[in-house]
């Protein structure tokens, strides 16, 4: 029998990316009153197409020992459970597998880490904690 899959989404803070699809639907608007509207719409529609996936595919998926962290096209890393040592809350406005603020760092393996923004963070570090009780959790 396979092993339970359960995703966690990603919080999400739309104010982060209102100022983006902003700007994507002002270029269409801009575009449409010049008149000059091919190279905008190609523009308008490569931000759609990187920005679009991450905010609808952005998800941290436990299956059996494994996180699977997973955002837009690109991202797709796969952590081993066992690896996790701690986990702390962080706010970095760095680019991360995360759609707003309220993040949470994993630190795994020896030098790895990743900064991510489960939607409920004490059920995503109780259900890692039960496949891995050694997890410090600073959060």
């Amino acid at each position: 029998m396979a092993e339970p899959e359960k995703a966690h989404p990603s919080k999400i803070s739309y104010l982060l990316y209102a100022p983006v699809a902003l700007i994507i639907l002002g270029f269409l608007v801009f575009a449409i009153i010049k008149g000059d509207i091919l190279p905008i719409i190609i523009f308008s529609a490569t931000g759609g197409l990187i920005f679009f996936p991450i905010m609808f595919n952005t998800k941290y998926t436990i299956t059996g020992t494994t996180l699977n962290v997973k955002s837009g096209l690109v991202i797709n890393i796969d952590i081993d459970i066992e690896k996790i040592k701690k986990i702390t809350p962080n706010n970095t406005v760095w680019s991360a597998p995360a759609l707003s603020f309220d993040r949470i760092e994993i630190f795994y393996n020896t030098y790895d880490s990743v900064v991510i923004s489960p939607q409920n963070k004490k059920d995503f570090i109780e259900t890692l904690k039960q496949i891995n009780p050694a997890i410090v959790s600073e959060v």
